[in-house]
């Protein structure tokens, strides 16, 4: 077994520092889910609504953001072959988002743009200002540089962007900032968060864990830095085209270079899937994998998008529903729900069971959770994200409701499995 993702304890970071980022996002995906059941005829209405915007920022903040800042908390030292420069920066990270997130969501949720929504965006903002000289100041003390911390660090300076962008917009409902409203800015906002957070730290945390999990010996620089300039490329291109010469047209031309990094990508993976030294490919794998042929769907939607756009001057709100659903409970979800019983089992046994690897029988990190739930929650998530994502396109309640009810069994399992690896107390172990 391979403790790559890991390390030494010695060196890496405590497991106490990362595990209430997997909690907290866990909670997060069940509050989500939630009030998904509760919201059902939200989703026949306008995209831009109250309880629309805060399952959106629970999603994104409280289940994506919050799993993926504590992962890389573990993750990052090993791919610089350092240590974390601050404990202190990451606890207040956490702590800061984790009291930050509902109070946007509140706000959001009553659509009320005073104090929380203000003061939740604050704290937001600050989380992420920690992390970023956490991560600047971690990678200057180390020797090692590599592609994949750049993606991470490129990417968290598109969060900060993101988070600010959003603070701007919330004020701009109470004090006049912006030239037009917030509507008029929001996909400046959503696609800093979306292109440049989400998919390019997935993109170079990817292409690290991917290959390690798949104990597979491919490689490939070259590749990950076009990949690199395609997403920032494309992306810093739709922020000139959108703010200097918004011409529909030209849109086309940075979600073909972004659809062509995502295609390179997999790529990337299929290349480390034919070369893996581990032909067996476990269940968690399996899904994440699949989150990334799930890359097609939210690129299919925005071509849809745009071309109604060019053609029609506007898309029905159900194409732009579903294009948000299926980033948030789709394709950033899958990857989620995989690599989370990649990486946690990880971390917990490197806790309890690394000095004693070799000398003693230790159980396998996935011998941490039940295998029969994840399958079980596997299938429970497919079946709900299709009939949801069926509800929003033909506008049928009746099928929005099962499909709610499903993803809402998906985060109640999902919980299950975070839960017994988190109180997974060390057996005595038996000798070789």
């Amino acid at each position: 077994m391979s403790n790559a993702f890991v390390g030494d304890p010695a060196t890496t970071t405590p497991s106490r520092l990362v595990l209430p980022f997997y909690a907290y996002a866990a909670l997060s995906f069940l509050a989500a889910a939630l009030l998904l059941v509760t919201m059902t005829a939200a989703f026949g209405t306008h995209y831009f609504q109250p309880h629309t915007l805060a399952l959106t920022h629970i999603l994104a903040l409280g289940w994506g953001t919050m799993i993926i800042l504590g992962a890389s908390h573990q993750l990052v030292p090993v791919i610089i072959e350092g240590v974390l420069y601050s404990e202190r920066l990451a606890k207040a990270s956490f702590y800061l988002a984790a009291v930050g997130i509902p109070l946007l969501a509140y706000g959001f949720y009553t659509f009320h743009m005073g104090w929380p929504a203000k003061w939740g965006g604050r704290l937001v903002i600050l989380s992420v200002v920690c992390y970023l000289i956490n991560l600047v100041r971690s990678m200057r003390q180390s020797k090692s540089k590599n592609i994949q911390a750049y993606f991470v660090l490129t990417a968290t300076c598109w969060l900060l962007l993101t988070t600010l962008l959003g603070l701007v917009l919330v004020y701009n409902f109470t004090f006049p900032l912006l030239h037009a409203d917030s509507l008029h800015y929001l996909p400046l906002h959503a696609h800093a968060g979306i292109i440049g957070w989400f998919l390019l730290l997935v993109i170079g945390v990817g292409s690290r864990l991917i290959p390690m999990f798949l104990i597979s010996k491919y490689t490939n620089t070259v590749l990950l830095r076009w990949i690199f300039v395609l997403i920032n490329g494309g992306l810093l291109l739709f922020y000139l085209i959108f703010l200097f010469y918004p011409v529909k047209e030209w849109f086309l031309v940075p979600t073909v270079a972004v659809l062509a990094a995502v295609m390179l990508f997999v790529y990337y993976c299929f290349r480390s899937y034919q070369l893996r030294l581990r032909r067996q490919v476990d269940e968690p794998m399996k899904i994440s994998l699949l989150s990334v042929l799930m890359l097609a769907l939210p690129f299919f939607f925005l071509m849809w998008i745009i071309g109604l756009l060019l053609f029609a001057d506007q898309a029905p709100s159900s194409i732009v529903l579903a294009y948000g659903f299926v980033i948030f409970f789709g394709w950033l979800t899958a990857i989620i729900l995989g690599m989370t019983f990649k990486t946690l089992p990880f971390i917990v046994w490197n806790k309890n069971y690394y000095q004693l690897a070799g000398k003693m029988k230790t159980p396998n990190p996935k011998d941490l959770f039940s295998t029969p739930v994840f399958k079980v929650m596997g299938l429970a998530y497919l079946a709900g994200f299709l009939l949801f994502t069926t509800g929003i396109l033909v506008q049928w309640q009746w099928l929005l409701l099962p499909g709610a009810v499903l993803l809402l069994l998906t985060a109640v399992l999902y919980n299950w499995n975070v839960l017994l690896i988190w109180m997974h107390q060390p057996t005595a172990p038996a000798a070789l």
